[in-house]
């Protein structure tokens, strides 16, 4: 099967992309549905699910594209090994196109589960197919979301970098996938806190695609998809101002009260 694509040229190698992100967001995503809505495991399963997600997702892909299955990775493989540009929006849409296939299949099955521990679909489990800043809880801002997802991502693209450098000491036989996903298992462990670690515009969009078209809001409360979101959750004050006089100078609960008046009546001008 991997010669027949091979030799299809980009198009086998743009199949090999989708199904290798495919793989690693249906163990990705599928965890953090198992945590989040059956409270089965915690974060250190979701960082080695992510992490062997990676791993499996890259041993489908290797011989066929070279498994980036990251849009992240495909331009720093553009830009500093050599890899086609012309192969970087076909790879990026493949990619995407994997990992919202794979999220709409974690929706569908989760979909009870889902339902039954949150029946609006809101912030609460929305986490489950992309990120926010803070995790939607913590008190931090978006470019404090950008900053962390800046050096997440630099972290990868530099170990990934090292790990398939011929030059310098590569993983012996085939175990450059297993180490990848322990990159991965490591940076969830340590750069997971300010923004979910997402490390991939692909892993991110596609699921986030796929619950916005499926009822998910990350808004606290059910409301419209298209509303917005808010990653911390805010009540308005209340509004002690005193209320607007109207033209005449009276106050408005006086107009409308159904006591009658006993305030003498304005004489008439002249």
């Amino acid at each position: 099967m991997a010669e027949r694509l091979k030799a299809r040229g980009l198009l086998g190698e743009m199949a090999a992309e989708f199904a290798g992100t495919m793989i690693l967001i249906l163990f990705g995503v599928g965890v953090v549905a198992q945590v989040a809505a059956a409270g089965i495991g915690d974060h250190d399963s979701i960082a080695w699910a992510w992490g062997l997600g990676v791993t499996l997702g890259v041993y489908v892909a290797a011989r066929i594209s070279g498994a980036h299955l990251n849009p992240a990775v495909t331009v720093a493989l553009a830009v500093f090994k050599g890899f086609s540009w012309r192969k970087v929006l076909p790879y990026s849409l493949a990619q995407t196109a994997g990992a919202f296939v794979a999220a709409l299949l974690v929706r569908w099955n989760y979909a009870e589960v889902l339902a039954k521990a949150d029946p609006g679909h809101t912030i609460k489990t929305q986490g489950v197919f992309s990120t926010l800043p803070g995790n939607g809880t913590l008190p931090v801002g978006t470019w404090g979301a950008f900053r962390d997802q800046v050096i997440g991502t630099a972290i990868l693209l530099l170990l990934i970098l090292a790990v398939s450098d011929v030059r310098n000491s590569p993983p012996a036989a085939n175990l450059a996938p297993f180490v990848v996903g322990l990159v991965v298992v490591a940076i969830g462990m340590a750069w997971g806190t300010n923004a979910g670690y997402a490390i991939n515009p692909a892993r991110d969009f596609g699921p986030r695609l796929a619950s916005f078209l499926t009822g998910f809001s990350c808004r606290p409360e059910p409301s419209p998809r298209w509303a917005g979101c808010r990653h911390r959750p805010t009540t308005r004050p209340p509004d002690n101002r005193r209320p607007k006089p109207t033209l005449e100078g009276e106050i408005t609960p006086w107009l409308t009260s159904s006591e009658p008046s006993t305030r003498a009546p304005r004489a008439p001008v002249s």
